[in-house]
């Protein structure tokens, strides 16, 4: 399904494929060739979201484009299923693996792994060709690839990133209430999505 979403509809090339049961929504751009499958939701909030020549983004994956942080898939990209890429920068012929979680402001290079339930944390740059093995985690820039056990070194690394600022534009001291309030308030802006067609 083609969403318009704050007055912008999907463009996407005649030579790309839209499975059915895909949610295309706002600002997105999906380039000859590229192939997204049943159940995958690309989601331009306020920020573009591009997919490359012949990438494929299989069944319920996440790609969401932010203010700032636009989703941008290259070229000969596997985004697997459940995936969750969140304005984030996938270089060509990358590969994202079944569960894989990529951040805002995260940088995968060229030819690089993120494999499955691997994590690029936000505003975090993975350099090409490096590899985040099996749950593992990314954090920083450049990325140190640390196992999920090392939680106290990843989130030494992780505490200057902004998590809290880059993800949701509030100051790492917001709590919960005031965290959801302005989520709920941004994403309102759903109210006024309007269906283009049922099935590109």
């Amino acid at each position: 399904m083609r969403v318009e979403h704050r007055g912008r509809s999907p463009r996407i090339d005649p030579a790309a494929t839209v499975a059915p049961g895909a949610i295309v929504s706002g600002d997105v751009v999906i380039e000859a060739g590229a192939r997204i499958l049943h159940g995958a939701v690309l989601t331009a909030e306020d920020g573009e979201v591009r997919v490359g020549r012949e990438s494929v983004v299989l069944e319920h994956a996440v790609i969401r484009g932010r203010a700032g942080h636009p989703a941008v898939i290259g070229e000969h990209v596997m985004v697997g299923p459940h995936a969750h890429v969140n304005g984030a920068s996938v270089g060509d012929r990358a590969f994202i693996a079944t569960g894989a979680s990529l951040f805002p402001g995260a940088v995968v290079g060229e030819g690089a792994e993120v494999r499955v339930n691997g994590v690029v944390q936000v505003n975090s740059t993975l350099e090409p060709g490096a590899v985040v093995p099996i749950g593992w985690v990314a954090v920083g820039s450049p990325a140190r690839i640390l196992s999920p056990d090392r939680h106290e070194e990843i989130w030494a690394i992780q505490r200057g990133l902004d998590f809290p600022g880059t993800v949701y534009g509030v100051e790492v001291s917001a709590g919960m209430d005031e965290l959801m309030r302005g989520q709920s308030s941004f994403y309102a802006a759903h109210d006024d999505d309007r269906i283009v067609d049922e099935q590109p």
